[in-house]
C-alpha cells in the first residue's frame, strides 16, 4: 500500500511517499517545489519524479493521495475528499484564507490528474473532536455557535504525533496505543496507571500549544482560525475583539485592509518593526541590540509560558513538556527562555543537553527535573498517511 502525502501551499508543493506493505512504515521518497506558478505542471512533475526514482511504475500503484487539510464547515476527522467536503472547505475559506483555497485548488487538480486514486483529507481540527466542551467554547450567543464561532484548534496532526511518540519514549505504551487508535475508537482504548499529561509546544512559523491527557487533547491555543493563539511569523495571534473596529475607525482603513495587516504585518514581524518574519533574522538582530527584535522574542516567550502554564494548571501538573516544529526543534535559546525559573514547578533544563540538541529526539531536562522536557521532531505527513491507511482499510 503506497500512499502519497501532498502538502500544498499558495506557492509550493511538497510531498512524501510512504509504503505500508507488510505492516511496515517506509518513507520511499520526498521532494518539493517552491515558487510554483503552474500547479498542473508541478503535480505532473511530482509524479514523474516518483517514476524516475523507481518508487512507482504508474499512478495506479498509489492507494491514495492524502492531504493535511485545515478546516471545513461541519466536517472534521479523516474523510474522502468529494465535492461535498470541498464545498464545506470553501464555506470556511474566510477562516483560513492562506490554507483552504490552495488546498481546494490542489485537490481538484489531483482529482483530474489521477481520477482513479482516492483522495483523503485529515483535518487539522480532528485532534480536538474529543476535547471537553468548556475548553472549546467562547462566551457568545447560541446563534453565533450555530454558525461555527467556537474554538476549533489546529496543528492536529503534529500534536497527535507528539501524543503518540512522547508516550512511547517515556514508557507509556498504553497511552501510545490510545493516541494511535484515537480516530478509530474515540479514545476508549484502556489506559493503566496514573494519567499521562503532556504539554505539546508546536513552535514555528505558525505556533500552537496543546494540553494532552492520556493521548487525548483537552484544548489548543489556536481558536476559531489560524489567526489566533501565540504570535506567528506574520499573523497577529490573540487580539481583543474590539481591536478590529477600533483600527477601522481610527486609521480609516477598510475591514479587508485591517485583516490583511493582521495576517501579513502582525506577529513576530509586526513586533520587530517589520524587520522580518523569520525568527533567525529576529534573533540575530536582537543579539546586536535591536530593541524591537528583542521585544518580539520576549512577547513570544511570554505567550508560550502563558499557555503552558494554563495547561499545567488545568491538568494538575505535567509529566512532559515537548518542543517540536521549526522553532521548537532548533532554537535552544528560546527553549531555555520558556523554561527559565520554573524549578518550583519541577521543571529544570539541562543547559548542556538543551544547547546540544537540534532537530533530533532528546530529553533535555536535568535528572532532578520532576517534569521531563523533550525535543521531538514532528512528522505530520506520517500521521496523515497512517490515518489515510486506516480509512482505506475500514472502507473497502
Amino acid at each position: 500500500m503506497k500512499i502519497l502525502i501532498a502538502n500544498i501551499g499558495s506557492t509550493s508543493l511538497k510531498w512524501r511517499l510512504f509504503d505500508f506493505s507488510n505492516g511496515a512504515e517506509t518513507l520511499l521518497h520526498k521532494g518539493g517545489f517552491e515558487r510554483v506558478t503552474d500547479y498542473p505542471k508541478a503535480i505532473g512533475d511530482c509524479l514523474a519524479q516518483l517514476k524516475e526514482a523507481g518508487v512507482i511504475a504508474s499512478e495506479g500503484e498509489l492507494a491514495a493521495v492524502g492531504f493535511k487539510t485545515v478546516i471545513a464547515k461541519n466536517v472534521t476527522g479523516c474523510v474522502r475528499l468529494d465535492e461535498r467536503v470541498l464545498q464545506a472547505m470553501e464555506d470556511y475559506n474566510g477562516l483560513a484564507p492562506a490554507h483552504n483555497p490552495p488546498y481546494i485548488t490542489g485537490i481538484r487538480l489531483f482529482a483530474k490528474r489521477v481520477p482513479s486514486v482516492p483522495l483523503v483529507g485529515l483535518f487539522e481540527t480532528a485532534f480536538y473532536q474529543f476535547a471537553p466542551e468548556p475548553m472549546m467554547r467562547y462566551a457568545v450567543p447560541d446563534s453565533w455557535v450555530e454558525i461555527g464561532v467556537r474554538r476549533w484548534g489546529f496543528h492536529g496532526a503534529s500534536h497527535k504525533f507528539i501524543a503518540e511518540r512522547s508516550a512511547e519514549l517515556l514508557g507509556r505504551e498504553d497511552v501510545a496505543r490510545r493516541a494511535q487508535n484515537l480516530y478509530v475508537d474515540a479514545g476508549k482504548s484502556p489506559v493503566e496507571g496514573a494519567p499521562f499529561r503532556v504539554i505539546s509546544c508546536h513552535l514555528g512559523g505558525s505556533s500552537s500549544i496543546t494540553g494532552i491527557v492520556n493521548g487525548v487533547a483537552i484544548g489548543n491555543s489556536l481558536g476559531m482560525s489560524p489567526q489566533s493563539g501565540l504570535p506567528h511569523n506574520n499573523r497577529v495571534g490573540d487580539l481583543d475583539a474590539e481591536a478590529l473596529p477600533y483600527v477601522v475607525k481610527t486609521l480609516g482603513v477598510s475591514i479587508e485592509e485591517a485583516q490583511r495587516q493582521f495576517a501579513k504585518e502582525g506577529g513576530l514581524k509586526g513586533l520587530a518593526g517589520g524587520l522580518s518574519n523569520d525568527i533567525r533574522d529576529i534573533q540575530d538582530a536582537a543579539t546586536k541590540g535591536n530593541a524591537k527584535a528583542q521585544l518580539a522574542l520576549d512577547v513570544f516567550v511570554s505567550e508560550a509560558r502563558r499557555w503552558i502554564g494554563g495547561y499545567f494548571f488545568q491538568m494538575n501538573g505535567a509529566d512532559a513538556i515537548v518542543f517540536t516544529a521549526g522553532i521548537g526543534e532548533n532554537r535552544a535559546e528560546l527553549r531555555a527562555a520558556i523554561c527559565a525559573n520554573l524549578d518550583q514547578l519541577g521543571i529544570v533544563l539541562d543547559a548542556e543537553k538543551n544547547a546540544a540538541t537540534r532537530a533530533t529526539e532528546a530529553v533535555i531536562s536535568a535528572p532532578s527535573s520532576k517534569v521531563k522536557v523533550l525535543v521531538i521532531p514532528t512528522n505530520e505527513e506520517l500521521v496523515v498517511a497512517r490515518e489515510t491507511r486506516r480509512l482505506l482499510e475500514s472502507r473497502p
